[in-house]
């Protein structure tokens, strides 16, 4: 292990801005969807619903949500939408639980979630929330559970993963 001094990478140098550039770091999420041909954003295709989740978060604490186009966006996430009901992380993906969360999260922004088949996104959400759930119940016939990564224990043990739980 290294002790001493922490070496910077970076020098700040003191004419920097001391404040943070709000216009600034919008105008560059919002332009960074119309870049479909950067090597950027190919590169980050199989992320593409979490990504524009982070963006339009970050958009809507910024007070520029509007400056999103929000029907490209409904669109792209109805063309994510597998037979199954999961929602992939693009066109051409497979469907997955954490990019159909990113999907219904970025619904929700938009008051649009009626956009998607929600009866077919909440099968795979009831059924990993509710083993967790019978799990925390004490039913015996199924393994315990953690909780917050809704996962069971004994995987949990194997690969050496044990989050500290709040008692």
């Amino acid at each position: 292990m290294l002790t001493g001094t922490q070496v910077k990478d970076v020098i700040i140098k003191p004419d920097a801005p001391s404040t943070l550039l709000l216009e600034k770091h919008a105008d560059y999420i919002a332009a960074y969807g119309s870049k479909k041909d950067d090597y950027e954003y190919t590169l980050s295709e199989y992320l593409r619903m979490s990504g524009i989740y982070w963006g339009l978060t970050v958009m809507d604490l910024m007070g520029e949500l509007p400056r999103m186009n929000q029907q490209e966006i409904v669109d792209f996430i109805k063309a994510c939408q597998h037979e199954c009901g999961g929602i992939s992380a693009s066109i051409g993906h497979d469907p997955h639980l954490l990019y159909t969360l990113s999907a219904v999260q970025i619904l929700c922004l938009y008051d649009s979630v009626d956009a998607i088949d929600v009866d077919k996104v909440v099968d795979p959400f009831h059924t990993l929330f509710g083993v967790a759930g019978l799990s925390l119940l004490g039913d015996e016939q199924i393994k315990p559970v953690n909780p917050v990564l809704c996962m069971p224990e004994d995987v949990l043990q194997r690969i050496g993963l044990q989050p500290d739980l709040l008692s």
